[in-house]
């Protein structure tokens, strides 16, 4: 892992706010979450994704998830630009 690769993820994720993903975040213990959702915002060292619920009670209070640039690098977080 080096900086320019954190900068190269930075640039990718800033480009791509407002943007539906696919998420596989891994929970630890070889359990994976797989949802999709909307990257909201970035910052230096994490951004910020909307998780859209398919649930019609959760409706109400969106939930925000933050991962940093690093849970990328270490594919602890895996994501992927929905059509």
């Amino acid at each position: 892992m080096t900086q320019t690769d954190i900068i190269r993820i930075r640039q990718s994720v800033n480009r791509h706010i407002g943007s539906k993903i696919k998420i596989s975040a891994n929970k630890g213990r070889q359990k994976f979450v797989i949802t999709e959702g909307i990257i909201k915002e970035a910052y230096p060292n994490l951004f910020l994704v909307e998780i859209i619920s398919h649930k019609e009670e959760e409706t109400a209070f969106p939930k925000m998830v933050s991962f940093s640039y690093q849970d990328i690098i270490t594919k602890d977080v895996r994501m992927m630009l929905c059509s």
